[in-house]
């Protein structure tokens, strides 16, 4: 079943709602969807909870606004999603550019209807370097990407999908990916890069209570593996899962572990 729900005037989210019971919200990576979590979406339905998969605004079959792609307009929108479905104690799970709007959605809105959060490869607390942070992209590298996508889209893409995934995969695999991101607007796609380059969470993470995984791909080449150990250190109640055969991909580089890992974390009683 598929909702669209107004965020704003003029604005519209479109939202995946399969199965029944606890629901667990994903949130999907730049400049990705939420189909990107189509191999998670029977199991959890299977397993007795409820998909629900954001298409974030100016990705898949939402909305795409000239604006709005920073991180607190990005959790608003999710508010309104929450407060539409009515969810409660539910599951929050942001993968890549998603887990720093998950972070910005619990600082912002608060944890009372949130039972865990999981970070998946997560672009956080920052993407990009700082005379104080020396893990990640330095912003002239993604000042580049932004350059790439401006002269040939579909190009970059195509180097971004070997970049994304450590383990080999098929060409229709790797063509299918492209095709999600070509669905997200062109200009949604660079202003969330700019998003990315420029927002930084440091100061957001130790107030988080709720029971936090944090899987992360030990070879990622987009989100480096520091960033998992830095949020597993400065979020209070939380877990790092490693992925040593991972790239960023991981729920496809290694899908069996990662699913066994998720169905662990969803029935756990905490962390």
């Amino acid at each position: 079943m598929g909702h669209y729900i107004q965020v704003e005037e003029n604005v519209k989210i479109h939202v995946e709602d399969i199965g029944s019971g606890q629901p667990v919200v994903f949130l999907h990576g730049w400049p990705l969807n939420n189909k990107a979590f189509e191999y998670q979406t029977s199991l959890l339905a299977k397993n007795g909870f409820r998909y629900i998969g954001v298409d974030m605004r100016g990705y898949g079959k939402s909305d795409k606004p000239w604006s709005g792609y920073d991180y607190d307009t990005m959790a608003k929108d999710l508010e309104a999603v929450v407060n539409e479905l009515r969810l409660d104690q539910f599951v929050l799970g942001g993968f890549s550019m998603g887990g720093p709007i998950a972070i910005r959605y619990l600082t912002k809105f608060g944890q009372d209807k949130v039972a865990k959060l999981l970070l998946m490869g997560a672009a956080a607390p920052i993407f990009t370097q700082r005379d104080d942070f020396n893990v990640g992209m330095k912003p002239e590298e993604v000042d580049d990407i932004i350059a790439q996508i401006e002269k040939d889209r579909p190009a970059f893409l195509a180097e971004f999908a070997d970049l994304f995934f450590e383990q080999k995969h098929s060409p229709q695999f790797l063509d299918w990916f492209q095709s999600l991101a070509l669905e997200a607007g062109a200009h949604s796609t660079l202003n969330s890069a700019v998003a990315l380059r420029d927002e930084d969470l440091r100061g957001e993470l130790s107030s988080i209570t709720v029971p936090t995984a944090i899987f992360h791909g030990k070879k990622d080449q987009i989100c480096p593996y520091e960033l998992g150990e830095i949020l597993d250190k400065e979020i209070p109640n939380s877990v790092l899962v490693p992925f040593k055969d991972s790239g960023h991909g991981i729920n496809a580089d290694e899908p069996e572990r990662f699913n066994n890992e998720l169905l662990s974390f969803l029935k756990s009683s905490g962390v």
